[in-house]
């Protein structure tokens, strides 16, 4: 795929390696060996394939950095986690919930921030002509998710199924995976499902972007405010010089004109420094739920 995304094609481990010269000189200087090809992992869960976005993206973080950007694209976080977690990807766009599933491994790089704020909300929506008001007459219907490992689009209506006793199994007559917020939305609004769980944060921006459709959703319930889905990168990725720049090309991306135009694309105000503390929400959900999915 052009554009410096990479959809199918298989990456190769990297190594930071710190070393001596062969040469048994005193003295002689370490060399850090920093790769030719940064990668920057995403997901359709999260960011659609918008071709321009995703050209600026590269464009930027190229320019930042003085480096190669490769985009890696695979259609869910499970299969973004398994690249992550090992350090083959530099960074990656994830969300809270593979975050503190996996909190030990895994070290936040920054956090977007929307509406001034590093938080979003969970909606639960349905059809515009829907009866329904309350998760409660949803019960025998169908229901849309985005992703299994999304804290949005499945972690919350999960976490509330099971403070009834429920499971989305047997809560739901069926239920579906999207495999992206926008697609629950789609679903949504088609008939194809009666109801789904999405992104409050991305529900918002289609409305601006894609109104006609939004219009025939409607929300019946939102989260308390929550964390927005991070950037972050392994642990042994952590403090390494390639991280620590993508790290600071992300928090000046407000000051530039492209910067300014990836944001204005996002519906973001830009990015902060992480506080590990902004997942804790989602962590309770998970310890709560943890062996029931």
């Amino acid at each position: 795929m052009g554009n410096g995304v990479d959809a199918m094609k298989p990456i190769s481990r990297r190594s930071f390696m710190v070393g001596a010269s062969a040469t048994a000189v005193a003295g002689m200087r370490t060399h850090i060996i920093i790769p030719k090809e940064v990668t920057f992992g995403l997901t359709p869960v999260f960011l659609d394939s918008d071709i321009q976005l995703l050209s600026d993206l590269e464009r930027y973080l190229k320019e930042a950095l003085h480096q190669d950007i490769r985009l890696v694209k695979r259609r869910t976080y499970q299969e973004i986690m398994s690249l992550l977690l090992p350090g083959l990807l530099d960074v990656a766009w994830i969300c809270g919930y593979p975050y503190v599933r996996h909190k030990k491994s895994l070290s936040l790089v920054a956090t977007p921030l929307y509406q001034g704020k590093p938080l979003y909300r969970a909606y639960l929506i349905v059809k515009r002509d829907s009866p329904a008001n309350t998760l409660e007459d949803l019960r025998g219907h169908t229901h849309a998710f985005s992703d299994s490992d999304s804290n949005s689009g499945f972690l919350v209506t999960r976490h509330l199924l099971a403070e009834k006793n429920e499971a989305p199994d047997t809560y739901f007559r069926k239920t579906i995976f999207t495999l992206g917020h926008r697609n629950v939305i789609r679903a949504v609004a088609s008939g194809l499902t009666d109801s789904g769980s999405v992104d409050g944060y991305v529900w918002d921006v289609m409305q601006e972007t894609e109104p006609e459709l939004v219009a025939a959703t409607r929300v019946i319930r939102q989260s308390e405010p929550m964390g927005f889905p991070p950037i972050a990168c392994a642990a042994l990725m952590k403090d390494t010089a390639v991280t620590r720049e993508i790290t600071a090309a992300l928090m000046r991306m407000h000051e530039d004109d492209l910067g300014q135009r990836i944001l204005a694309t996002l519906r973001l105000d830009g990015f902060q420094p992480s506080d590990p503390h902004l997942y804790d929400g989602i962590a309770e959900r998970y310890e709560d739920i943890k062996g029931l999915v």
